[in-house]
C-alpha cells in the first residue's frame, strides 16, 4: 500500500514530528549534562580535528554524504523527517539548551545524572517514534536501518537491528576517540544501549501507538 493511501498517514506524521522535536530536545539535555556527545558527534568531533574547516559546514557535509549514500542504498529512508532533521532539529536543540541554561542553572553532579538519563530515555523515544512513522530518518540512521533489512547474519543467525545499531555506534565512538575527541561517559553509555532501547520502545510505546484502535 503506497503511502499516500495509508489510512494511518495523519497518525504518521504525528509521530514523525513528536519524535523528531523530542530528538532536538534529548540533544539538548545531552549536552546540559556535560557526559560527553552522542556517538555520531563523536565521529563528526574526532573529523573535525583532522580536516581543517568550520564545524558546522563539516557537519553539513558529512550528512549530506550519508544522504548521498543513502539515496543510491535504499531511498525508502529519505522522507519528511530526514529534512526536519537536517534543517530544524539543530534549531531546537539550541533551544532547549539555552532554556535549561537559564532554568536550571549550572547543575552538581546529581543533577548532570539525572539530565544523562533523560537525555538518552528520551532520545530513544524519539527514534523509536520516528522509526514506527516510517516518513524517513535521520542520514545517520537509515544506515543500521538499511543493514538490518539485509538481515546479515552471524554464526548463522540473523543479526537483530539492536545489535547491529550497537555496532554502527561503537564504530563512531572509536573512531572519534582515534581522531582525537576524548568520549564521555554518555557517550560509552549511549553507544551500548540505544539499539536494545529504540527496539523496545517500539515495541512497548510506539508500534503500539501507530496501531491503536486499528483493529477495534
Amino acid at each position: 500500500m503506497e503511502k499516500a493511501k495509508d489510512p494511518l498517514m495523519k497518525r504518521r506524521i504525528m509521530l514523525a514530528l513528536i519524535g523528531m522535536l523530542l530528538a532536538g530536545v534529548s540533544v539538548g539535555i545531552f549536552k546540559r549534562a556535560f557526559f560527553g556527545v552522542d556517538p555520531f558527534q563523536c565521529f563528526c568531533g574526532g573529523l573535525a580535528n583532522v580536516i581543517p574547516i568550520d564545524f558546522g559546514t563539516l557537519y553539513m557535509l558529512i550528512n549530506a554524504a550519508l544522504l548521498a549514500v543513502v539515496f543510491f542504498l535504499d531511498r525508502h529512508y529519505i522522507g519528511i523527517s530526514t529534512f526536519i532533521n537536517l534543517f530544524l532539529l539543530g534549531y531546537v536543540a539550541v533551544f532547549t539548551e539555552k532554556g535549561l541554561a537559564a532554568l536550571l542553572g549550572e547543575q552538581g553532579l546529581l543533577g548532570r545524572i539525572v539530565l544523562l538519563i533523560a537525555a538518552i530515555i528520551l532520545t530513544c523515544i524519539a527514534a523509536s517514534l520516528y522509526y514506527t512513522a516510517d516518513l524517513g530518518v535521520s542520514a545517520y540512521d537509515a544506515i543500521p536501518l538499511h543493514i538490518a533489512d539485509t538481515k546479515p547474519k552471524l554464526f548463522g543467525r540473523v543479526m537483530p537491528f539492536r545489535f547491529i545499531r550497537v555496532f554502527c555506534d561503537l564504530i563512531c565512538t572509536l573512531t572519534g576517540f582515534l581522531l582525537g575527541l576524548m568520549p564521555g561517559i554518555g557517550t560509552v553509555i549511549t553507544a551500548l544501549f540505544m539499539g536494545p532501547l529504540i527496539a523496545f520502545f517500539r515495541k512497548r510505546l510506539s508500534d503500539p501507538l501507530l496501531n491503536w484502535g486499528k483493529n477495534a
